[in-house]
């Protein structure tokens, strides 16, 4: 069977881009909150709780606009980060 075959593994071919770049994103979304969790090292950096709770829920309410997109699809996500 060619590798690239993904409907005779009974997926299609755009259930199957779906998973590759549903994978491939994630993983890049969690790397980078990993890296924000860096920030947390006080000997490096220097911060207040009211800045990390505001990054914490920028991070939730960006999850939360995911959630919501995939329940009712619409448009695309414009929300960005800013202190």
């Amino acid at each position: 069977m060619d590798g690239n075959n993904h409907e005779a593994r009974g997926l299609s071919t755009r259930h199957q881009k779906f998973r590759d770049l549903a994978e491939s994103r994630a993983n890049k979304a969690i790397d980078s909150i990993g890296r924000i969790g860096n920030l947390s090292n006080r000997s490096l950096y220097e911060w207040d709780e009211a800045e990390v709770r505001k990054v914490v829920k920028a991070l939730k309410d960006a999850v939360s606009e995911v959630e919501a997109r995939f329940a009712s699809p619409k448009g695309k996500a414009s929300a960005k980060f800013k202190f």
